[in-house]
């Protein structure tokens, strides 16, 4: 297991575990990003992250890349 922050991108990758406190849990499930799911990983920009999660593209703060563990 390793933060999606650390992956390849256009690798695709399966969400195992998600941290933080339950508030970031349900932001990020608010965004599509639920265990089991597929997400990867579009561009990096300065820290950032686009992601392809659920046909969409959402962008995310490194600090939350690193609690979605692939």
């Amino acid at each position: 297991m390793m933060p999606l922050v650390l992956s390849e991108p256009g690798e695709a990758q399966i969400i195992k575990k998600i941290g933080g406190s339950p508030e970031v849990k349900q932001h990020l499930a608010d965004l599509g990003f639920n265990v089991g799911g597929e997400v990867s990983v579009v561009s990096m920009l300065g820290g950032n992250l686009i992601v392809k999660v659920k046909e969409s593209r959402v962008a995310v703060s490194e600090e939350l890349a690193r609690k979605i563990m692939v």
